[in-house]
């Protein structure tokens, strides 16, 4: 999960992601990143903390980190939350493969239209609050589509 500081957009992602993952018992590794360091080894936003903990979703224990070459090594699928995540990260990427990898989450939603999550850091509570709900839904399209649809 990649958003621009990783502490809003991608660590919801990831601790969506990584709550729903343990309790269907898949098995799959997952991970946020920012494109760019400025918030290296910080915790999220203390809106999304607050935000996801009212929802049962425990994100405080993730910490910033950026985005690098050796993702592509790691993760099947690398889900950035906007166009210009998209286009930092697919720069990095080294071959036709890397490139591949690096879809828009919210094509699960919304197949094919390049849609973003919206950046709720300069926003209201009530703006966390819809990018929870919104990526709840892109997660639970994600782990369909990945782990159900086969």
């Amino acid at each position: 999960m990649v958003c621009l500081g990783n502490i809003c957009r991608s660590p919801i992602a990831d601790g969506l992601l990584l709550r729903k993952i343990k309790e269907q018992k898949l098995d799959a590794q997952v991970d946020s990143a920012g494109t760019a360091n400025y918030h290296i080894g910080i915790a999220p936003d203390s809106r999304m903390i607050q935000t996801a903990a009212a929802h049962g979703t425990p994100i405080e224990f993730l910490r910033a980190r950026q985005f690098s070459n050796q993702d592509f090594e790691n993760f099947d699928h690398i889900l950035v939350m906007d166009q210009s995540n998209y286009d930092n990260v697919v720069h990095l990427a080294q071959s036709a493969d890397d490139r591949k990898k690096v879809q828009f989450l919210l094509d699960y939603l919304y197949p094919n239209q390049k849609a973003a999550v919206p950046d709720p850091y300069y926003g209201s509570l009530e703006d966390f609050e819809k990018v929870y709900q919104l990526v709840d839904s892109a997660t639970d399209a994600l782990i369909q589509k990945l782990f159900h649809d086969q």
